[in-house]
């Protein structure tokens, strides 16, 4: 599917990890709801939609779609900065005094067709000369 704005029309999909800090196993299924439920308020008030999320006692994996006046760095920061308030405001223990997550996070783009199709189309585009 296809998202539609005034400018643009984009398919953009990201696979997300992240990590706690020092990998340290903090989360219980219920600590990984409340991460769930904040990653989906984010979502909803940045425009960019959650289409999967799950995670173990050291990190999570995250499916998003998202728009392209959006960076992935913009979306991760908020992701981790608000979850990490909300966590420790529900009164969980986090592996460092203020932090939740480790700095890092790994992404990758996900969907659509393989690079190679992607080269072959575009180099069999037809050239005006």
């Amino acid at each position: 599917m296809l998202r539609k704005e005034r400018h643009s029309v984009s398919d953009l999909k990201a696979h997300l990890v992240c990590v706690t800090k020092y990998r340290k196993r903090v989360f219980t299924a219920e600590g990984l709801e409340l991460i769930k439920n904040s990653f989906e308020t984010v979502a909803e008030k940045m425009n960019f939609k959650i289409l999967e999320f799950n995670g173990e006692a050291d990190h999570v994996h995250t499916a998003i779609e998202y728009p392209p006046k959006l960076s992935i760095s913009q979306i991760v920061n908020h992701l981790k900065g608000v979850s990490s308030r909300l966590y420790g405001a529900a009164g969980y223990k986090k592996p460092h005094k203020t932090s939740l997550w480790s700095p890092s996070y790994f992404v990758a783009s996900v969907g659509g067709a393989p690079l190679e199709t992607l080269k072959k189309y575009i180099q069999n585009q037809k050239s005006p000369f």
